[in-house]
């Protein structure tokens, strides 16, 4: 007869360690308070304001009515993996054989679950740059793996410095991640730095996790590069991207991973046993994006930049301290200044003037005296905010 203890509940008995021991988002519970509210301007979810492209959708729609309702090949459809190659390489110059190297995933979510769950090990290590987007520790710990840290700062732009990366190498050290541009302080890496850590990386034999998600999201005189196009690093890098933020597709859930094919191998058995494919409507919406939807990016991300600049000039005039992000859609203003931590400052900011922007805290240690403020909604929602935000400051000051 098997006994339990009654007095610890079922979810303690039954649920991983690992799992117990993640906490849930923190960009979750302001989003859950938010939607209770009336009259809330949110910067707190990473979603672009801007609908699917006509193009895109109606793409979309002609797959359905073309009776495309059925499983595709495992690895996606052979259309959209050729033209995914075909745009890699003409972005970056990093070639990719769609046969055996490309992956069509459900999201970029997907395609970092697969890539942490196909190569670590009960006590490997990987070095993460933080603050950092909120899934990349869950992924590496449901993995089996654990995430070493290693700090950016306010004075550097955020940009990862290579000898904090190199000093916190050991012998369990299985990877890098990387994720830039970055969510949640839109800092990018600057080539100097991105060319020492494929060096480190090289040196020390380490695998390579690069989410570029925002990788057309760029402003200024910043040009992205694809991690794995640098000298020697197409071997040992895992590249992951997906459609949701440069084509506004984020319920279409369309992702993928680029990799050398002996790793691909064990990247698409999961995903063949736990996903199958994804959905075929949005594999053919993807490949509308990549055929005819670069005018669409290019007047999205101009926008974007618009609003980069009223928020950031609206931040550092109210005196919350704001870097130039660079790239993807978030500002990372420091608000100890005011004399409230990152929670509190949030939380009050919700209840008392109904605006919505996410603790640094949420992203990691040092991101505790920032926000994270999104700016893909609408300029004159922006606008509104910023009233909003200024007079909060000025009360609480």
């Amino acid at each position: 007869m098997v006994t339990t203890n009654p007095r610890v509940p079922l979810a303690g008995r039954v649920l991983a360690e690992r799992v117990r021991a993640v906490p849930p988002s923190g960009i979750r519970r302001f989003f859950d308070i938010a939607a209770t509210m009336t009259d809330v301007i949110s910067l707190g979810i990473g979603e672009p304001d801007f609908d699917t492209p006509r193009s895109i959708i109606e793409a979309g729609v002609e797959s359905l009515r073309e009776g495309r309702t059925h499983y595709t090949s495992n690895s996606g459809t052979i259309e959209l993996r050729r033209a995914l190659a075909a745009h890699l390489e003409r972005l970056y110059g990093v070639s990719y054989d769609p046969r055996t190297e490309l992956l069509i995933t459900v999201g970029a979510s997907e395609a970092l679950d697969l890539a942490m769950r196909a190569t670590i090990d009960a006590g490997d290590e990987v070095i993460l740059h933080e603050p950092s987007y909120v899934a990349y520790v869950p992924a590496v710990v449901f993995a089996g793996g654990t995430a070493v840290h290693v700090a950016t700062r306010f004075e550097d732009d955020f940009a990862l410095d290579p000898a904090a990366v190199e000093a916190a190498i050991t012998p369990r050290t299985k990877g890098l991640f990387l994720g830039y541009p970055c969510n949640p302080t839109g800092a990018v890496l600057p080539d100097a730095a991105q060319d020492e850590l494929a060096r480190i990386a090289e040196r020390h034999d380490l695998l390579v996790y690069s989410d570029e998600i925002y990788d057309r999201l760029a402003y200024g005189s910043y040009r992205h590069r694809a991690f794995s196009a640098l000298p020697g690093m197409r071997e040992r890098t895992i590249l992951m991207g997906g459609f949701s933020k440069a084509y506004a597709m984020t319920g279409w859930r369309i992702g993928w991973v680029a990799a050398p094919a002996p790793v691909m191998e064990g990247i698409l058995k999961i995903h063949q046993y736990v996903i199958m494919t994804a959905p075929t409507v949005a594999q053919d919406a993807a490949l509308a994006a990549l055929v005819d939807g670069e005018p669409d990016v290019e007047r999205m991300r101009a926008e974007y930049d618009r609003r980069r600049r009223l928020v950031v000039d609206g931040f550092n005039s109210m005196g919350l301290e704001t870097f130039e992000p660079r790239g993807a859609f978030y500002a990372f203003p420091r608000v100890s200044s005011t004399g409230l931590d990152a929670d509190t400052f949030a939380q009050r900011l919700l209840e008392e003037e109904h605006v919505a922007v996410i603790p640094g805290s949420a992203f990691g240690p040092s991101g505790a005296a920032h926000v994270r403020a999104c700016y893909a909604t609408s300029y004159e929602r922006l606008e509104e905010a910023l009233v909003r935000i200024r007079r909060f400051v000025d009360r609480i000051a």
